[in-house]
This record gives structure tokens, C-alpha cells and sequence, in this order.
């Protein structure tokens, strides 16, 4: 496990990449909710404070523009943690590195690509083709490690 290793460097450069995005969202959200301050999750939120010094009324109803980030946020922590688990494992099965770059970076552009669809509003249809991608990557990844584990240490 170490860098010298190109799957791993693979892994290690996709996680990264899908770390800050998962991280970067949710200051997408902050920095939307403090920009038209609205859109605030909890009722603390709408209180006098240094960042929200005049709070007026209706700062926690519902506002597209800042749940719109809110739920781009929730769908990568629905999706992204299970590539960091399941795509550290693969590394360990040692799969081959183009079948690795194929499926990690095609993960990555697939999350990128329904950032995109989802923050231009593009329909569910056009939303769910990037998002099956990267489920289906996922899902192989994992059973391939499912296989190469039984084939080399059997059921248990």
C-alpha cells in the first residue's frame, strides 16, 4: 500500500478527488445559504449571531437554491463513501491497473457528471445516467472482490 504502487496511486488519487468534492459540497451549501441568507436546515440557525447579525423571517423555509446543494451534498454521502470502502478493498485484490483506472476515474467523472445534471436541474433522466454508471462501477468493484476473495480463500 504505498504510492509506488499504480493501482493504489489510482485509488489514492480518485478517493482524494471524491473527498474534496464530498466536503466541498457542503460549503456549497453554506456559502448558498449565507449568500441569500436563507435556506438554513434548523431553527438555531435563523437566531442573531456574527454571521446572520439581522435574521428576518422565512430564513429557514424551504429555498431551491440552497436545498438543491443540500441534496446534491446527501446524494454524495450516499454514494461516495461506499467507492472509498469498496475501491480500497479492490486495491487489495490487486485487479489490473487499466481494468483500476477504468473503473476508479470512471467513477470520478461519473460523480462529476451528476454534479453537473443535478446543478443545472436537468431532468431525472438525464440525472440517473451518470448516477447508474457509478452505482454499476461500485457494484462490480464489489463483487469482484467478492470473487477473488471466495476463488482464493473459499466461503467461510
Amino acid at each position: 500500500m504505498t504510492l509506488d504502487n499504480p493501482v493504489f496511486a489510482t485509488f489514492a488519487i480518485s478517493a482524494a478527488l471524491m473527498v474534496i468534492k464530498l466536503m466541498g459540497q457542503g460549503w456549497i451549501t453554506v456559502y448558498r445559504m449565507m449568500k441569500i441568507r436563507s435556506g438554513f436546515a434548523s431553527p438555531e440557525d435563523a437566531k442573531a449571531g456574527p454571521f446572520n447579525p439581522d435574521p428576518k423571517p422565512g430564513q429557514t423555509d424551504y429555498n431551491d437554491y440552497v436545498d438543491r446543494s443540500r441534496r446534491m451534498h446527501r446524494n454524495d454521502i450516499e454514494n461516495i463513501p461506499a467507492f472509498l470502502a469498496i475501491g480500497l478493498l479492490f486495491v487489495f485484490v490487486a485487479p489490473p491497473l487499466i481494468l483500476a483506472q477504468l473503473l476508479m476515474y470512471g467513477f470520478v467523472v461519473a460523480r462529476i457528471l451528476h454534479t453537473l445534471a443535478y446543478a443545472t436541474a436537468q431532468s431525472h433522466e438525464v440525472r440517473s445516467v451518470p448516477y447508474t454508471v457509478g452505482s454499476l462501477i461500485v457494484i462490480y468493484m464489489a463483487v469482484h472482490v467478492l470473487v477473488v476473495a471466495i476463488a482464493t480463500h473459499g466461503p467461510l
